[in-house]
């Protein structure tokens, strides 16, 4: 019995890498059923988001204890992504992580500690919202259920008790920050755009948007008289139709767009037929797969970011939370063992219902003190002896 991952992120993976394994919502239910059914695990969660994408499975023991485990996984999860037909050394960009450290990994990145931005808030959100996912399309059980939970519980006394989310940081906000940097620090008399505002990231852009003063926001909407979204609804915020979105470009110094669209919400051909004012212009890309077409990045006095540029920008950030991921670790380990205690145990139960079972037997014919004899020159005789030494120094005085 076993949880396994299977992981694809920034550390290891470009962007153009990532964006294969970008599953869409009903592709993580399809996927999750087709691991249960072809793969033999019992649960499935997948965690899809613009920097990561991982499968987090759970296998009980008469499946765990077939062979290739992991190719099986590996074969099913880029049979249904169709990367290999794009990129044929995809493999060398996937990670394998079992049992404590695939534990781990997930503590870490609900966190925010394996975060391009350590810290970030908004992958809490998103992997809560992946196990809510997982549990609608009866992928997920008992052991990932309580994984997540632990893991979600773990994250938010992290951010209640360390400095690592006090001054909240995403690549969101680093958005913002990018664009402000193109004009000399300040967006002030600027017209920007934000296609997708009514998604989580293109939401996050809009607040930090709403904190400054004296710019002109712009969000795209597919239907601008049905909407009432609070994220777009302001009295700084123009709504403009999606489909009226290149008639809007020229006046335009930023363009964000942070949607979870398959097809360009921006491409270069058309952008350039409606530029005509000659200016600094910024296009930040948030969405995997790419909202943007690259080629507008060699536009004259343009400006061009995606998400793999955001890692210079992170860095900066990472380093003055030093003291608090520190912090942070301390707390992941605690609940981290809690977890596993409470796995071991459940996948204990059986084996300690039979001792429990055998020892009511022995008691009967000999006594119980015989019986707690019997059971303690077992354990002598089948542990090794580290796992006697552990075992005995477990043993407490009742009420000590």
């Amino acid at each position: 019995m076993s949880i396994r991952l299977i992981s694809i992120s920034h550390k290891t993976a470009p962007l153009e890498v990532r964006e294969l394994f970008a599953f869409t919502k009903e592709k993580q239910a399809e996927l999750g059923r087709i691991l249960r059914e072809e793969g033999g695990a019992a649960e499935s969660v997948i965690i899809a988001t613009c920097n990561r994408t991982e499968i987090y499975t759970y296998f009980d023991a008469a499946q765990d204890k077939k062979k290739n485990v992991f190719t099986r996984l590996q074969e099913l999860i880029l049979r249904e992504s169709g990367a290999v037909a794009v990129k044929e050394d995809v493999s060398d960009y996937l990670r394998f992580y079992q049992d404590r450290k695939a534990v781990n990994h997930l503590f870490s990145v609900t966190a925010g500690l394996d975060s391009m931005v350590v810290g970030e808030d908004q992958i809490l959100g998103q992997v809560k919202h992946a196990l809510e996912l997982a549990q609608e399309a009866g992928n997920s059980g008992k052991y990932l259920n309580t994984l997540f939970r632990y893991a979600v519980t773990c994250s938010k006394k992290i951010k209640t008790d360390t400095d690592l989310s006090k001054t909240s940081v995403s690549t969101a906000t680093l958005a913002v920050k990018a664009a402000e940097e193109a004009f000399g620090g300040s967006l002030e008399g600027k017209n920007v755009m934000v296609i997708g505002g009514t998604g989580q990231i293109g939401g996050i852009v809009l607040k930090n948007l709403y904190s400054l003063k004296g710019l002109n926001i712009y969000s795209t909407i597919r239907n601008v008289t049905m909407t009432h979204d609070a994220h777009i609804k302001s009295e700084t915020n123009t709504l403009i139709d999606y489909k009226d979105r290149y008639d809007y470009v020229d006046q335009m110094d930023v363009i964000i767009s942070a949607t979870a669209s398959p097809h360009y919400t921006l491409t270069g051909t058309r952008v350039k037929e409606h530029m005509k004012t000659d200016k600094i212009r910024v296009f930040v890309d948030l969405a995997v797969p790419v909202d943007i077409e690259e080629s507008i990045a060699e536009f004259p006095r343009t400006f061009f970011y995606n998400m793999d540029d955001f890692e210079e920008l992170a860095e900066a950030n990472n380093k003055a939370k030093k003291e608090a991921v520190c912090q942070a670790g301390e707390i992941l380990t605690e609940y981290e063992e809690d977890f596993m205690r409470w796995m071991i145990f459940q996948q204990g139960v059986p084996r300690m219902q039979e001792v429990k079972h055998w020892m009511e037997e022995e008691a009967e014919k000999k006594g119980f003190g015989k019986a707690i004899d019997k059971l303690f020159y077992r354990i002598r005789e089948n542990a090794s002896p580290e796992e006697l030494e552990a075992f005995v120094e477990n043993l407490r005085e009742p009420g000590k």
